[in-house]
């Protein structure tokens, strides 16, 4: 009987894997290096911060820190990354709302004011929570009830 329901479950209900484990995140920085030069001492254990000479130079997965970018900088970034890349801008404490907003209409998935390291640190925990939940979400849950 066991081994009639096990038939039964393997044929109704396909198997449902769940995302491969995520590596420890990588911070890739591109722009002023001196505005994140305290950022590794804030962010959780396993995470590497390493600088990028360009966006050619970005790894798949990685968190893309745009130091110093304005609007058109973005652009060019979502058009030469994978889509699922997460880009965070980091800009001046003074500047106006209207690049916060241009950079933002152009796609940064954050925008961070400069300031302490530790708040660029957590926005970055944040944007990998964010990808992690939606890696999960993709999943096609419905077989499994």
């Amino acid at each position: 009987m066991t081994i009639m329901i096990e038939q039964l479950s393997r044929e109704v209900a396909p198997a449902v894997t769940a995302p491969a484990p995520a590596g420890d995140p990588v911070v890739a920085v591109l722009g002023q290096r001196s505005r994140v030069g305290g950022l590794p001492q804030h962010l959780p254990t396993g995470w590497t911060v390493r600088p990028v000479t360009g966006l050619d130079d970005i790894r798949p997965g990685e968190i893309v820190v745009l130091s110093g970018a304005g609007a058109d900088d973005v652009r060019t970034a979502r058009a030469v990354l994978p889509r699922a890349s997460r880009v965070v801008v980091l800009i001046n404490e003074w500047a106006p709302a209207e690049l916060v907003a241009s950079v933002l209409t152009a796609g940064a998935d954050v925008c961070v004011r400069g300031g302490h390291p530790a708040i660029l640190a957590g926005h970055l925990v944040a944007c990998r929570r964010r990808h992690l939940s939606e890696r999960w979400a993709r999943m096609d849950l419905a077989h499994t009830a």
